[in-house]
């Protein structure tokens, strides 16, 4: 089928997904009248009836910029609260809403691989309206818990310090956790890139609250790599309504169950899972909710459940979930950021200070995790290499303070060996991209875990001693770095 044409009030938002009106007793449409408007909250009166909580409202204007709105409150027997999914410019009382009769559908199908889409479905990559699509509505219940599948196994990334410290769950979820400028776009475009390239695989990205620069680069990155053509997209930008950035997750996900469904496995990436939460929060002050602490909205842990538990895998297919999770002034603790951990199954940490000393990826090997971290999860020779791994860069931290007050000669000759092949650890973890090689000069490395491994082992018994620390920095295996 082709999607309809409905011209909207800006120019991204062209072209939207119009779901059709249901019908109700005999061949009446469910109407009603706007009695106020406050900003992006609008109060509908129905004399017929009431659509439900979540239900899809549609006002037509005579200038063809028509509006949706989403029901988040009924106040009595005839009216109720909306949020409108737009600009609410042009708003007034006395005009007509029109109840499509469900929630707000989303186009899913194969032709959405290689389009960057808003929430109604609608292009903003330049391209022709989607054709051959089948409508889903983005409300929907997660399967039964008998259908779910528990994740087993490792994802490699190639990306050494992941597989080795916080490796992937096949079909799990991952959170990518760090504050502004440290990386965590160019991670997730990284893990995209592999997907599609060592996998031929399929990937939904899903754009919340980011800036439109970042959309554009993102969408240009993957159409010079050639990865577009793997790679759905689903974009509400910053400058967008906070209803539309509330709603944008749940689209994405839409998506991603469709494919899942059909029996293929999906990798679906967040950027980012705060700004939802951001935008609940500004959706919940709209309603004249009172905050809870820290100022989010009391539904904080129910919003984001909603998401989270539909993202699992069935014995159709897989989704694997990487969210990347902004950390307000650096305070993983922040209540948003804090609820997302319990749906995790691997925590990635970038760092600051990482980051500053130009060890890139910034990932931190001390603060990430993963639940697969066991000897029944990884095997034993894994488990015991990235226990080894980590309490040799915990040392090493630990005489920082030390090292820069006395200086390296002052320690013991072991502490001294420690810091020496810690030293090389963090080097011979660090990693060019293949999304930065243009600007890294650096070409892009994809190192199999069990190249790691030998690395780390050959690092830690002290065969590579001999070796200056610069050799182990920004290159890939074990034979790139002894040549």
């Amino acid at each position: 089928m082709t999607i309809p044409d409905v011209p909207g009030e800006v120019k991204d938002m062209e072209n939207a997904t119009k779901p059709a009106p249901v019908r109700r007793k005999g061949n009446s449409v469910l109407r009603g009248v706007v009695t106020a408007v406050h900003g992006h909250v609008v109060e509908v009166e129905f004399s017929d009836g009431l659509p439900g909580i979540n239900g899809a409202l549609l006002i037509e204007r005579d200038n063809g910029n028509n509006l949706f709105l989403e029901v988040h409150q009924h106040i009595d027997h005839k009216s109720l609260i909306a949020i409108v999914l737009g600009r609410p410019e042009g708003l007034r009382r006395g005009l007509t809403v029109t109840a499509t009769g469900g929630p707000l559908m989303f186009p899913v199908g194969e032709a959405c691989l290689g389009r960057a889409l808003n929430i109604f479905g609608g292009p903003i990559d330049g391209g022709a309206p989607l054709e051959n699509c089948t409508l889903t509505p983005i409300h929907n219940s997660p399967p039964a818990l008998q259908e779910q599948v528990i994740s087993t196994g490792i994802m490699e990334t190639g990306i050494k310090v992941i597989d080795l410290l916080a490796p992937f769950p096949k079909g799990g979820k991952v959170g990518l956790f760090g504050g502004a400028g440290v990386g965590k776009t160019v991670v997730l475009m990284e893990f995209i890139y592999k997907i599609a390239r060592f996998y031929s695989g399929m990937s939904v990205f899903c754009g919340v609250g980011e800036r439109m620069r970042e959309g554009h680069e993102l969408l240009m990155d993957m159409k010079r790599q050639d990865i577009i053509k793997n790679a759905a997209l689903v974009f509400g930008q910053m400058q967008e309504a906070p209803g539309i950035r509330f709603r944008v997750p749940l689209a994405g996900v839409a998506l991603a169950e469709y494919f899942r469904d059909k029996g293929k496995d999906v990798l679906f990436i967040m950027d980012n899972i705060y700004r939802f939460a951001q935008a609940g929060s500004e959706v919940s002050v709209l309603l004249g909710r009172f905050p809870s602490r820290v100022g989010y909205q009391p539904t904080l842990s129910s919003e984001l459940a909603e998401v989270q538990d539909r993202l699992v895998s069935t014995g159709s297919g897989m989704i694997t979930a990487v969210q990347a999770v902004y950390v307000p002034a650096d305070d993983i603790t922040d209540p948003a950021c804090a609820g997302v951990f319990p749906y995790l199954d691997t925590g990635i940490v970038l760092s600051r200070d990482m980051a500053g000393q130009g060890l890139y990826p910034a990932i931190d090997p001390l603060a990430s995790a993963s639940k697969l971290i066991s000897p029944k999860g990884v095997g034993e020779r894994h488990y015991k290499i990235a226990q080894a791994v980590k309490e040799r860069i915990a040392r090493y931290r630990e005489l920082k303070d030390i090292i820069a007050i006395l200086g390296i000669e002052e320690l013991s000759a072991s502490d001294r060996l420690a810091v020496k092949r810690a030293r090389r650890l963090e080097r011979f973890l660090t990693q060019p991209f293949f999304l930065t090689e243009e600007f890294t000069g650096r070409a892009g490395r994809h190192v199999t875990l069990e190249e790691t491994l030998q690395g780390c082992e050959d690092i830690l018994s002290g065969k590579l001693d001999h070796l200056s620390e610069e050799t182990f920095f920004m290159l890939g295996g074990l034979e790139e770095i002894s040549a």
